[in-house]
């Protein structure tokens, strides 16, 4: 290991798990390993896949190591070259579990999409329309009722549901609740009877977000984990585009009508996933922490090509696993967040990108695009228009995020979009002091377009992706409760405020606001988010093993011998890679 891999001022105990988390099959030999392939398949009643156990344990051991499996059939070694020459070759069943994810997220994007265009209208039928602070509060209170419920109470239900139910059926009941409360929706007459509904909404929205990108992650393989996941993002990108061409297809009908059929059509989706999620397996990690190791087996048997690489994968899987179980320390998981330096590491990284993809300003634009260009001087329907190519932009500037995720790397994509998100904001709050309507129609609309595209493959899909795989398995549940419940907290803050905010503050002042937040993230990331690229989630810990103040100062010094590279063009020497990995990808 180099410098900082885990050798921080922790216990001598945890300095030891972190070198086993490493590599936990190091050091066996041959007999070694068929030895605790035998304990783990008579342990778990599996006696009749020990020979397939056998030489998974010791592919497990040397993985790019095919000689140590003597008789490797000609379709097992051509899948396992696959996965280094063609990683993108994968089950058609692991590709129907990122379907179902996206599909939850379709789900819920249409939900944050179709209030944009439904409240040009229930402002005034339900009475609630005006400029005062009164009505601003309340806009912005129906608006974010079901993030408020959100952090307060859904996201914490995700733990209990997942520990019931499983993920599988924590996503139905979720889409469930989901679908009901589409349709009371449709059917409120007053702005309270609304926020109610939307309050039921938002225990559809949390445990759904918590679990089906945790659902993927722990599904799929290392090498294409992040982008599987970001379709969490991208979709719930085209599920907001969906549901700004409902607005459009619906503004110009009934006002009184409109917007009950735009609230309404978000129950479509949730039939589709409700129908479909059974057909799919459970998470292998989900049963192996149930001590399920047999339907665990069958199910990463669904998600391989081949026995080889499912025995390989769970055998492996499993001794990162006991590993890891050694952290735990209690039985307060929630202190645990908190009080285990690896954890704590995971809950800050987390929690800074769940924060940051609400203070970027995104949803200012998802939620209030459509009211920002009735100020502009535009009419309804124009402004739903305008905004149905917001939704669009963020679904198709998604897709240049998912195929770099993995290669150019989560973190990477922040620092190189933010910067420009903070620019775009400017741009759009400013041009609101060009005198000509339709010359500043047109450059808030450039603003927020370009937002879009800088937003959607960054600061989009990368915090689902980051906070579903950031932690341990045995407080997973708890570390996604809490990454959610951050970005709907803050979600709820910005819905809320917004309406007010605009007034007071008019949408230069509004857009800066959030603007400056965009450059104050770009800094707190640069020091202190790690990369996650490329691991299991399992060897993840050694990277959240290293302390903060190590990794800040070695951003500091890459920070500074990038500016003396490439901006001065001088002669540098190379600095060290931060972690072990790091320097192995790069043979």
């Amino acid at each position: 290991m180099r410098q900082g891999s885990g050798y921080d001022n922790e216990t001598g105990e945890m300095r030891k798990i972190s070198q086993k988390l490493e590599n936990p099959l190091q050091g066996m030999s041959q007999a070694e390993l068929i030895d605790a392939a035998e304990k783990y398949c008579t342990l778990h009643g599996m006696e009749e896949h020990l020979k397939m156990f056998k030489r998974g344990a010791l592919l497990a051991a040397q993985p790019h190591n095919f000689d140590t499996v003597k008789d490797l059939t000609e379709d097992e070694r051509v899948r396992l070259e696959e996965e280094t020459t063609h990683k993108w070759r994968q089950p058609a069943m692991m590709y129907y579990v990122a379907l179902i994810s996206s599909l939850a997220a379709v789900v819920q994007g249409m939900d944050e999409a179709v209030v944009n265009g439904a409240q040009i209208f229930y402002y005034d039928i339900l009475g609630i329309s005006g400029k005062d602070t009164y009505h601003t509060t309340l806009q912005g209170l129906v608006n974010s009722a079901p993030y408020l419920c959100c952090f307060v109470l859904a996201c914490w239900l995700t733990h209990p549901l997942n520990r019931f139910f499983g993920r599988r059926g924590t996503i139905w009941i979720s889409c469930f609740i989901a679908g009901a409360a589409s349709i009371w929706e449709a059917f409120t007459y007053s702005w309270p009877q609304l926020f109610a509904a939307r309050l039921l909404l938002g225990i559809g929205i949390g445990p759904k977000s918590s679990t089906a990108p945790v659902y993927t992650a722990e599904c799929a393989p290392a090498p294409i984990r992040g982008a599987l996941v970001m379709q969490w993002q991208m979709w719930t990108a085209f599920g907001i585009a969906l549901g700004d061409i409902v607005s459009v297809i619906f503004v110009n009908i009934t006002p009184d009508v409109a917007w009950r059929l735009m609230l309404g059509s978000t129950v479509v989706a949730p039939i589709f996933v409700c129908s479909m999620i059974y057909f799919g397996p459970e998470s292998p990690r989900w049963l192996v922490s149930k001590n399920r190791h047999e339907k665990a087996y069958e199910a990463m048997r669904r998600l391989r090509f081949t026995e080889l690489q499912a025995a390989r994968d769970l055998f492996y899987m499993n001794a990162l696993l006991e590993a890891e179980a050694e952290m735990q320390r209690g039985h307060n998981l929630f202190a645990e967040l908190f009080t285990i330096p690896r954890n704590r590491r995971a809950t800050m990284a987390s929690g800074l990108v769940m924060f940051m993809q609400q203070f970027c300003g995104v949803n200012v634009i998802a939620y209030y695009s459509s009211q920002v260009f009735v100020d502009a001087g535009r009419s309804r329907s124009q402004a739903i228009l305008l905004t149905m190519g917001t939704g669009l932009v963020n679904w198709i500037f998604a897709i240049p995020g998912m195929l770099t995720i993995d290669t150019f790397g989560r973190r990477n994509l922040l620092l190189v979009t933010f910067p420009i998100m903070g620019l775009c904001l400017l741009i759009t709050g400013f041009a609101f002091w060009i005198p000509n309507v339709n010359a500043q129609t047109g450059v808030v609309a450039m603003g927020i377009y370009l937002f879009e595209v800088a937003y959607s493959p960054g600061e989009g899909p990368v915090p689902f992706t980051y906070s579903a795989e950031a932690f341990p398995l045995y407080i997973r549940d708890i570390g996604m409760s809490w990454a959610t419940a951050v970005t709907w907290c803050f979600n709820f803050v910005l819905s809320i405020s917004f309406p007010t905010l605009l007034t007071a503050f008019k949408p230069q002042g509004a857009f800066g606001w959030y603007a400056a937040w965009c450059f104050i993230g770009w800094i707190v990331i640069l020091l202190v988010l790690p990369e996650t690229k490329g691991l299991t989630l399992e060897e993840l810990d050694v990277v959240f093993s290293v302390p903060t103040d190590k990794h800040a100062a070695y951003q500091l010094r890459k920070t500074k011998w990038w500016i003396r590279k490439y901006l001065l063009f001088q002669h540098v020497k190379e600095i060290p890679p931060l972690y072990e990995h790091e320097a192995l990808s790069s043979l």
